[in-house]
């Protein structure tokens, strides 16, 4: 794990809506050939294949007006799909990439209408897509937001164990004790909770440099507040393999071929 051994500055916000990157991966939008029918819920963002699968098992999808149960369906050219009255398209698969600031919320929609990150990706493409995970309202950092259901069901179970590494700024210098037994594992109040691997970044032991694979709500600012540290600034620099190198604070990208192939070849 490669750490940025510089100490942890504040950065000004980027204006929003702004792209390192306007061109996107060619994906086909609407192919010709013949599509199984739980591919074709999954890249029409509404579910992974799997959660498809159970959703035709349930008699809840009907293509061209008839209810189909038949797991290796196949959709062909110019049918209708539907889930209950809402009319499937498959859609271009489309990957954004954000550096995500402060004070913006990771969901589509905030009831309360506070900023929210969709607003930073609304140029980015006329596909309907979404978070990959969530980040608190209060980190900054790597943000994957797609259309790919089977992708983002992979990203985010438990059982893929996807690596995250985030940089902690604290109130107050670590002390060593405290270090070491986050090394080893603490018990939280809903289970332990280890991290991969921690480092400290610069000479005070304020900021530090975490390695961890749980997705579980607020997991590290929990670690530190454990011990009574107040986690001043937590930012997510690497998710999954994909950092934010060359992507300004409130900036988006799309991922590369490259990139695409490597997250949907993880195991």
């Amino acid at each position: 794990m490669a750490f940025d051994k510089k100490p942890m500055r504040k950065k000004a916000v980027r204006p929003v809506n702004k792209s390192v990157s306007t061109k996107s991966p060619e994906v086909p939008s609407q192919p010709n050939e013949p599509t199984r029918l739980n591919k074709y819920i999954a890249q029409s963002g509404v579910c992974s294949r799997r959660e498809a699968d159970e959703l035709i098992k349930d008699g809840k999808i009907k293509v061209n007006g008839k209810v189909i149960t038949e797991m290796g369906y196949q959709v062909q050219a110019g049918d209708q799909v539907h889930h209950g009255n809402i009319l499937l398209s498959r859609e271009k698969s489309v990957y954004v990439l954000l550096n995500k600031p402060k004070d913006f919320i990771t969901t589509t929609d905030d009831p309360q209408e506070r900023k929210t990150v969709m607003q930073l990706v609304a140029k980015a493409c006329t596909e309907r897509i979404y978070p990959v995970g969530r980040l608190d309202r209060n980190t900054s950092g790597v943000l994957l937001l797609t259309n790919d259901g089977e992708l983002s069901k992979k990203l985010t179970h438990p059982s893929h164990e996807i690596t995250k590494v985030y940089q902690v700024e604290l109130n107050k210098p670590i002390e060593k004790e405290h270090f070491e037994k986050i090394k080893e594992g603490i018990a939280l109040e809903d289970g332990m909770a280890k991290v991969d691997e921690i480092a400290i970044l610069d000479a005070n032991g304020i900021a530090l440099g975490v390695e961890i694979h749980s997705g579980r709500n607020r997991i590290v600012r929990r670690i530190f507040e454990h011990f009574g540290y107040e986690v001043s600034r937590l930012d997510r620099v690497l998710f999954a393999g994909l950092t934010k190198k060359d992507l300004p604070r409130g900036n988006w990208r799309f991922l590369t071929e490259k990139e695409v192939r490597k997250l949907k070849s993880l195991r």
